[in-house]
């Protein structure tokens, strides 16, 4: 069995792995730390997890995290950084949530999260993990980067066509929509009910942390750099990453092919029929992610939709997709949710 620790559980990342994780034949947890709540049950503060999590949070310094084989780390960026290296030299694996490892440009880092980074050696050899992208340097790695939840979903439906060259990748644009828990657990007015129900809006439009690592997979599958816009949207919706896709054409293809031959071999995508809408109700829970090519009017023009879970696709789900890697079982195991409905 593998021995689990989660650092900050108190989150919709963190009782998202100990939903995934319950349910796995080859995990088993051993803590769940969190500074504020250290001593209650876990079943207490979220009760859907009675008669099946039994653990107390743990005071972070307290909980013997060298002892596990791998560490998630579900909290805020700047973390996992100051903790990974102690793990990582202890012999334990170490997989982060948020955005410490997933930028491996030091400059760019700095000017998305505002802060230096407390370890650029452990930075150099982190893993991004995307696994339909990095499958193998993924089951190698000591310490991987989670993906984002929009970097995920429009990587996924930008790459068969970045790396047929089959589109200007110089005029790539990507409108998104996610739902309202991709801004965390915390108490802020901008997510508060009465201000994002009835109400739909854009956020981030000159910039957004999400879009280097968009650029940086996307230009890595090229090999070459690729130019992308991107918008993010709020929707008055809990869970649900919705991707509208867009680029120009600059060679004729059969596009349901060639993303069908794409993705044949991964578990959790699932590419639909030709002319199919895709949407965010159908994976809500699962770790799929479903994506549809339509090409208007038979033109030069493109647009994929690609929509997923963003607590689970876009997170919790997909690190756990990491770690079977990291330990080389099935890359699906404890992942087999079908999503709900309605």
């Amino acid at each position: 069995m593998i021995k689990v620790g989660i650092v900050g559980g108190t989150g919709y990342t963190g009782v998202e792995l100990l939903r995934i994780l319950w349910n796995h034949p080859e995990a088993e947890l051993q803590v769940v730390t969190s500074r504020s709540e250290a001593g209650m049950p876990i079943a207490d503060m979220f009760p859907s997890l009675r008669g099946k999590v039994d653990l107390k949070f743990s005071e972070p310094k307290k909980a013997g995290l060298e002892d596990c084989d791998l560490v998630f780390f579900a909290t805020p960026h700047g973390v996992a950084m100051d903790n990974a290296p102690a793990l990582v030299d202890a012999g334990v694996k170490v997989i982060d949530l948020a955005a410490d490892f997933r930028l491996q440009n030091l400059l760019q880092w700095r000017k998305w999260y505002q802060m230096e980074h407390a370890a650029p050696e452990l930075l150099a050899e982190a893993v991004y993990g995307l696994p339909e992208m990095n499958r193998d340097r993924i089951a190698r790695a000591r310490i991987v980067g989670n993906p984002g939840c929009y970097a995920t979903a429009v990587q996924l439906g930008f790459l068969p066509l970045i790396e047929a060259d089959v589109v200007d990748r110089s005029r790539l644009i990507a409108d998104a929509k996610s739902g309202v828990s991709g801004a965390g657990r915390k108490a802020e007015l901008g997510i508060a009910f009465s201000e994002t129900a009835d109400n739909f809006r854009a956020y981030g439009v000159p910039g957004h942390r999400h879009h280097p690592e968009m650029v940086h997979g996307l230009g890595g599958a090229a090999g070459r750099p690729v130019e992308l816009l991107f918008v993010p949207h709020l929707i008055p919706s809990i869970r649900g990453i919705h991707a509208t896709l867009y680029a120009h054409l600059n060679r004729d293809m059969d596009l349901q092919t060639l993303y069908e031959k794409r993705f044949a071999d991964e578990p959790f995508i699932d590419v639909m029929p030709a002319g199919s809408h895709p949407d965010t109700r159908s994976v809500r829970g699962s770790n799929t992610c479903r994506i549809a090519i339509h090409r208007p009017g038979g033109g030069d023009k493109v647009v994929v939709l690609a929509v997923l879970d963003n607590l689970v696709k876009g997170a919790s789900g997909q690190a756990v997709q990491s770690m079977n890697l990291m330990f080389g079982l099935d890359e699906g195991s404890g992942l087999d949710h079908i999503a709900l409905m309605p």
